[in-house]
């Protein structure tokens, strides 16, 4: 990756608009999921975002197979999207701002307390 695409993010848009045409071909169901999907991962994003760009392909990727096998999306994610979205992005090490906040805060008391 180039310095200038790094600092400017041209990258990653060229990502997003390769994602929303891959997300386009799917079924209206899935469309709607990974609308969904989407906005809840991004609690989970670095300042960037580019720690996501990898879990957002494999779980289009995840979408577009079950698509294309003929199952409902309720299959492929169940009832708790939410859920879906945390626990994958806890498997791929992705934190929320909030867990952020936590390690910070921790550290600092350690810090304090001589640790």
């Amino acid at each position: 990756m180039k310095f200038w695409e790094k600092i400017t993010g041209s990258d990653m848009s060229r990502e997003f608009k390769a994602f929303e045409v891959r997300a386009g071909r799917l079924p209206a169901d899935y469309q709607a999921k990974w609308n969904e999907i989407n906005g809840h991962l991004w609690s989970y994003s670095d300042f960037s975002g580019r720690n996501l760009m990898p879990i957002l392909d494999g779980v289009l990727g995840l979408l577009e197979e079950a698509a294309a096998d003929g199952q409902s999306v309720q299959e492929v994610l169940g009832d708790d999207v939410e859920g879906f979205c945390s626990a994958l992005a806890g498997e791929e090490g992705a934190k929320s701002t909030r867990d952020k906040w936590r390690e910070q805060l921790n550290r600092s008391i350690a810090r304090k307390l001589g640790k």
